[in-house]
């Protein structure tokens, strides 16, 4: 196209300075901003090689018409000046931020016994108490759970004072997760203290509760009051019971931080954020981003995106799933907001790498239920693609494994998990043409030959054979790889293979690549899955060869008829295509195939059906 061209040459006389680079539409509206270390290596890199950028690039290039550069004295000049960019103009091939949040608030209705609930909106004009706006569900719904468990506060359907001694006191009564407001024995005084208690334990957090009901505690029983000591005794127990189920504790700090993970579709994306504040969760966020590039960049632009908003709280650390680009400069960037040190760190084990796990989690859950899929199936995708070192998780999987009898029988198998799922549709069975014997490497690197061969066709219309695979798997360890990674090379194919290699029970144990073997017994998404396909490639390859070594018994057995050779056989079973048919073919039938005669094709029914006289002439 003759704008790329033009594109392509004012890239070229750029200066190899720090810079932010805009491209603007034919509308001239600023579609997408970007920062560059050396802004003419930058920005020709859009206008070369189109056809190997993501799909979200490729429409970015086509889109674009003129190109425009602010020229900066550093790289984090730049950095700065395209986060404001970004902030004041949207553009839109950045990265924006979709919250999944409204806000939400907490209602004390007015009642003579209140209830206290979570609303999605608020109504003013309703008499009752509104605690809010938040803005996280998770915290409001984690509260009014919180909040009714430790004061024992009605949950069920009754209406108060109506309902008194109607009905039995229900389950929760009777395992004292409810203080029993229905059996009539709580006065509307007792009940709104309690509804006071849960109010300031809201706003004042489970510290300032406890304290205050320690105070009332001690009070009661220096008045020897006993009985209303243990009360307030009762509610800070369960306080304490509470916060420890619900808190996360960590074995050396107590720094407050943030999880940040991201989970990667076919052509979704999703963050998830988790907020630890005094060594408890106290919020969980999602944000969509729709298409990314790498992982590595999509990390980099939400940290910037999310903590360059103002009133967004930056802490101390910040925990990611995987590394950033840029992470001194986002770091540096960071500090300037906080006004102290800002840490990001990917970690390796203990209570760190357990919450990106659990972020990990939401991040694929949340994304599963956009895309209607399961989020077990994502979070093992995008397992197997950290595991494997891909730059995204592998949609479109391939997976091949060679069977035998003997060399009489020699084929192979082709089985297609696509997001994460068997695609029965795209298998493929492989007959071997060219390897004489029992040679599994051979067999192997026919297969890929033949199937890739397809793929280069361009008469071919087979859509199982016109689409290239995210990933290759083979049932088999490094001489497997070994043999089909210079064939791919040849064919000027760039497609991530490697082995699926088996213990001695034949189970999947590891993968193999061109290094060592990849354990992996802990990644437990990525073990089960490889082992499914494993499963898979291999129950359908055995299941291809019985049927080839059936079909060959057979066509070996017609030859036995006199009139009958190899070549007839053939025919008769191109002809009929299925034993089943050609059993069912009378004698007039059987001689309209191609090459066969009347008395060759009696015989043959009389082989066929020898429990049966041949049918007399009419």
């Amino acid at each position: 196209m003759d704008h790329i061209k033009t594109l392509r040459e004012a890239a070229r006389r750029l200066p190899m300075d720090p810079g932010v680079y805009f491209m603007r539409d034919s509308s001239g509206e600023i579609i997408y901003v970007g920062k560059a270390k050396h802004l003419r290596t930058r920005v020709s890199s859009y206008f070369r090689s189109i056809e190997k950028h993501t799909e979200k690039t490729r429409r970015l290039v086509y889109a674009a018409r003129e190109l425009e550069t602010i020229v900066t004295s550093s790289e984090f000049e730049a950095l700065v000046l395209e986060c404001s960019m970004i902030k004041q103009y949207r553009p839109k091939y950045n990265i924006l931020l979709k919250d999944d949040k409204g806000y939400h608030y907490l209602r004390i209705s007015n009642d003579d016994y209140p209830r206290i609930t979570a609303e999605k909106t608020m109504n003013p004009s309703d008499g009752a108490r509104w605690l809010g706006p938040y803005t996280s569900s998770f915290v409001v719904n984690q509260t009014v759970d919180e909040v009714n468990k430790v004061f024992m506060l009605p949950t069920c359907k009754r209406k108060f004072p109506e309902d008194f001694g109607k009905e039995r006191p229900c389950l929760n009564y009777h395992i004292k997760q409810c203080i029993g407001v229905c059996t009539g024995k709580v006065s509307r005084r007792e009940y709104n203290e309690l509804i006071d208690q849960a109010v300031e334990f809201i706003r004042g957090g489970n510290e300032r509760a406890v304290e205050q009901l320690t105070q009332k505690m001690q009070a009661a029983s220096d008045a020897l009051n006993f009985e209303q000591a243990a009360f307030y005794r009762d509610r800070i127990r369960a306080i304490q019971r509470i916060t420890a189920h619900q808190s996360v504790v960590f074995s050396k700090t107590t720094q407050d931080q943030d999880i940040v993970a991201l989970v990667q579709g076919n052509q979704e994306s999703c963050v998830a954020l988790l907020k630890i504040r005094g060594q408890r969760l106290v919020d969980k966020q999602t944000f969509d981003l729709g298409e990314i590039d790498s992982l590595e960049g999509a990390r980099r632009d939400f940290l910037l995106s999310y903590y360059g908003a103002s009133g967004v709280e930056v802490p101390q650390v910040i925990l990611l799933d995987g590394p950033s680009d840029e992470p001194e400069l986002v770091e540096r960037y960071l500090q300037e907001i906080r006004g102290k040190k800002v840490s990001l760190k990917v970690p390796a084990r203990g209570e760190g790498q357990r919450l990106v796990e659990m972020a990990l989690a939401n991040a694929a859950q949340h994304l599963a239920n956009r895309l209607e899929r399961s989020g077990k199936e994502l979070a093992a995708l995008d397992e197997l693609a950290r595991l494997l070192g891909l730059s995204a998780p592998p949609q479109y999987i391939e997976a091949y494994d060679i069977s035998n009898l003997g060399d009489q029988t020699i084929v192979g198998g082709m089985v297609v998990f696509e997001g994460g799922r068997p695609l029965r549709s795209a298998y493929k069975k492989f007959n071997m043409k060219t390897v004489a014997g029992v040679d599994d490497y051979g067999s192997m690197r026919e297969m890929l030959q033949r199937r890739f061969a397809r793929y280069q066709n361009p008469e071919e219309t087979d859509p199982g054979f016109k689409r290239l695979p995210d990933l290759i798997l083979l049932d088999g360890g490094k001489g497997h790889v070994s043999v089909v990674e210079p064939l791919l090379r040849e064919m000027g194919l760039s497609i991530p293979v490697f082995g699926m290699v088996k213990d001695s029970s034949h189970k999947t144990r590891a993968v193999a690549g061109e290094g060592e073997e990849i354990s992996i017994a802990k990644s437990r998404k990525a073990f089960t899955l490889l082992s499914n396909i494993q499963e898979e490639v291999h129950r359908f390859a055995i299941s291809h060869m019985k049927q080839k070594h059936k079909k060959n018994a057979f066509t070996l057995s017609l030859t036995q008829v006199p009139g009958i050779g190899e070549k007839r056989a053939a025919a008769l079973l191109r002809h009929f295509k299925t034993q089943k048919a050609l059993l069912a073919a009378s004698p007039e039938e059987l001689a309209q195939a191609p090459g066969m005669t009347l008395p060759a094709a009696r015989a043959l029914y009389q082989h066929l059906h020898p429990e049966e006289s041949e049918p007399s002439e009419q």
